[in-house]
């Protein structure tokens, strides 16, 4: 009897423990989300471009032309999420099973995505400034990266 309970015992403290809490920047990153949910495309681009202008030192040309760019993809991001939603309320919860060339198509159209974006980017920042965004670009990516692993 006794070592049952001194058994039960570690397994209840061995679990205790395995349950890892939530990463405070996993944390932080979730309000985030849910704080931005409700902003406008508009509001969205506006502090996009603002934080970058902080980060780049981008003049008011600069500042007005990545506005536009921002605005684009933000309008573009919130049309996904509603079609996304309006999807899971007809009923497919389920992602559905995307054939070979689909999900090569998909991948393809978000690479010229990028590609475009990319070239946007670089007629309007200056050189020194198209470095300091590639270079954060890739920051962001492994941050995503490293939250995605953990969560």
């Amino acid at each position: 009897m006794k070592k049952l309970f001194v058994l039960a015992l570690l397994i209840l403290s061995g679990s205790a423990f395995a349950q890892r809490p939530m990463h405070r920047d996993a944390k932080k990153q979730h309000h985030k989300k849910e704080f931005m949910k409700d902003l406008s495309t508009d509001q969205l681009a506006t502090l996009k471009t603002k934080k970058m202008t902080l980060v780049l030192d981008l003049n008011k040309e600069q500042q007005d032309k990545m506005y536009a760019l921002n605005l684009d993809g933000a309008k573009d991001r919130k049309q996904q999420m509603e079609a996304r939603k309006k999807a899971i309320k007809k009923g497919a919860e389920k992602k559905p099973k995307l054939s070979s060339e689909e999900k090569f198509q998909r991948m393809n159209s978000q690479l010229d995505k990028k590609i475009a974006l990319k070239n946007k980017v670089k007629s309007i920042l200056t050189e020194k400034q198209f470095q300091k965004w590639e270079l954060l670009q890739k920051h962001s990516k492994n941050k995503k990266r490293k939250q995605h692993m953990r969560g």
